[in-house]
């Protein structure tokens, strides 16, 4: 395979518990860009929170925020791919049908609506197959994210590649939730961490035994030794 970049996960992946950044990870995506691949974040967080992470790691400056609902090549410009207006409409239903449904204290969303963890989300995903409105929910682990049928994680990487000039079959997928899952399916290779559950690791290409930031350094050992013969 060659590879031309890695679309990185945030949140459970760049990350350990409490979503403080670990910083081994952070070098190990540096080292990665020295190597002159690109890294593209991948995130359920808002577009620009993904950015500036973009700018503090050091990585490539086209992001994925909103699960695939926003690309960003700038804190400025910023490629809107569903509307809002539909996970609206699905919170509002939601929270006749079911008690407890609370919205998360978030940065502002352009494209979907992030939701505590706080109910069932197999009835949420019930109650939302009944209602008829074009609105999926899923479990980023960092909260429920309602978002347009449209739109996913694969839909936002298509675009940001195209950016680079380069094929979502020459990347590097890692995460470790089944958001995770449409990306890992256009990649050219996919890894998930250690902390994801079987439904993302059933899809991945290879699965690693460390979970979280560790996790991530040893999905990247992985690929040096796999493809780069770096050991």
């Amino acid at each position: 395979m060659d590879i031309k970049g890695f679309a990185v996960d945030v949140d459970g992946t760049i990350t350990e518990d409490g979503g403080v950044i670990s910083l081994d990870a952070a070098y190990a995506l540096r080292w990665l860009e020295k190597m002159n691949y690109r890294v593209i974040l991948v995130s359920g967080r808002s577009a620009w929170e993904a950015y500036a992470l973009s700018v503090y790691l050091g990585t490539t400056k086209v992001v994925v925020g909103e699960n695939g609902g926003v690309v960003a090549t700038s804190p400025l410009d910023m490629m809107l791919l569903a509307d809002i207006s539909y996970s609206l409409m699905a919170y509002d239903y939601l929270s006749k049908k079911i008690s407890n449904v609370k919205k998360k204290l978030v940065f502002p969303r352009f494209t979907e609506i992030v939701l505590e963890r706080t109910f069932n989300i197999d009835e949420g995903r019930r109650v939302l197959d009944e209602s008829g409105i074009p609105v999926t929910i899923n479990d980023s682990k960092y909260g429920y994210h309602l978002t347009h049928k449209s739109v996913n994680k694969a839909v936002g990487l298509k675009l940001a590649v195209k950016h680079l000039g380069i094929d979502t079959s020459e990347i590097v997928a890692v995460g470790d939730s089944e958001i995770d899952i449409p990306m890992f399916k256009i990649c050219g290779y996919s890894i998930a961490l250690g902390n994801s559950p079987d439904s993302l690791k059933n899809e991945a290409s290879f699965s690693v035994n460390l979970s979280m930031g560790d996790g991530l350094v040893e999905a990247i050992q992985h690929v040096a030794e796999k493809f780069m013969k770096i050991k």
